[in-house]
């Protein structure tokens, strides 16, 4: 039996659309990360992006479980000294609740030229709109936590 390598060229991307309204973000962040590194597919190959498209939409309302609104710290260095910047989970929700989501996601993919590449089809919106309605993405439900 020979092994299967899936080839760039032969690769066919899809859209897929999530509601992160309500969702636990770390369920949420690994279904994403699953679906851009192409794992849920027969046809995965360790070292081709066969991966598709995600949308997110709704990530100002993506639930997080415990003290983390005002524990979670993000941390971020300007490279000057003493510039190590703070901002938590809910002064990063107030400005940019994109970025929380983003941030689960990134750092659950690969840290190399090709995570980096999956990162870049990843798309989300702190409303419920979003502009790939043209691409008509299949809806993806997460499954439901008991916390929730």
């Amino acid at each position: 039996m020979k092994t299967f390598r899936m080839r760039h060229e032969d690769v066919v991307r899809r859209w897929y659309h999530m509601d992160a309204s309500g969702q636990t973000l770390g369920h949420l962040a690994v279904k994403a990360a699953v679906i851009l590194m192409g794992k849920d597919q027969p046809t995965f190959t360790p070292g081709v992006d066969t991966g598709n498209f995600v949308v997110v939409t709704g990530a100002k309302d993506v639930h997080v479980t415990g003290n983390k609104e005002d524990k979670k710290v993000y941390r971020r260095h300007t490279g000057w000294v003493g510039g190590l910047r703070e901002e938590t989970l809910g002064e990063k929700r107030a400005a940019k609740p994109e970025q929380i989501v983003e941030f689960a996601v990134r750092r659950m993919l690969p840290k190399t030229r090709l995570g980096r590449q999956m990162f870049r089809r990843l798309k989300v919106y702190a409303g419920d709109e979003h502009p790939h309605s043209a691409q008509k993405p299949d809806t993806i439900k997460v499954a439901p936590t008991e916390n929730s």
